[in-house]
């Protein structure tokens, strides 16, 4: 089976949409706060059941997955013709799309991360020593808004990698048009 651009696309957005789809599930399944137990001079919160945690995990996950399939279509040798990375840098849109497809990644895994840690955080540390605690949990929205970038972090990629294909298509006509003697090195 031939590694194509055609089957790259596919495997970057079928990861992209499924930690989309798990990190909006995520959001949705967040409790809004937990239920205070008074003890003497402490207060246990009690968290419903929920798979907020894992599910934001596994979201990073294909989030991850998702980028190095991305990351590693574009300099994927295709059809056992290789190009330097370098002259697929002189693209200048390829170049633009390939940054913001590293930063939509970024700031997506720090918003899928940031309220899953704390969500953990406050599963694992439930007693607390103020009486006025009122059982919180991670900030809403975070979840859902990391799912939506997570989504467009793939179709970065795909775009990027539609740019990659162009700009080897190019590399390669301007091989065989070359002169033997003013071949690119």
């Amino acid at each position: 089976m031939e590694v194509t651009t055609k089957r790259m696309s596919l495997v970057v957005g079928a990861l992209g949409v499924l930690s989309f789809i798990l990190g909006v599930i995520a959001e949705n399944k967040k409790p809004a706060s937990g239920t205070p137990i008074t003890g003497k001079d402490v207060v246990i919160c009690k968290y419903p059941a929920d798979p907020t945690v894992m599910l934001g995990y596994l979201s990073f996950a294909f989030l991850v997955a998702s980028t190095l399939a991305g990351g590693l279509s574009l300099f994927y040798p295709y059809k056992g013709k290789s190009i330097p990375w370098p002259a697929l840098f002189q693209s200048t849109s390829f170049f633009v799309f390939f940054l913001i497809s590293l930063g939509s990644t970024a700031l997506a895994a720090v918003m899928l991360l940031l309220p899953t840690i704390t969500e953990h955080k406050h599963l694992l540390s439930n007693v607390h020593y103020n009486l006025e605690t009122t059982c919180p949990t991670a900030k809403t929205g975070l979840l859902g808004g990391g799912a939506f970038l997570a989504l467009d972090a793939a179709l970065f990629w795909l775009v990027s990698l539609m740019l990659a294909d162009n700009a080897r298509e190019d590399y390669f006509d301007d091989v065989m048009l070359a002169p033997p003697n003013m071949m690119p090195t």
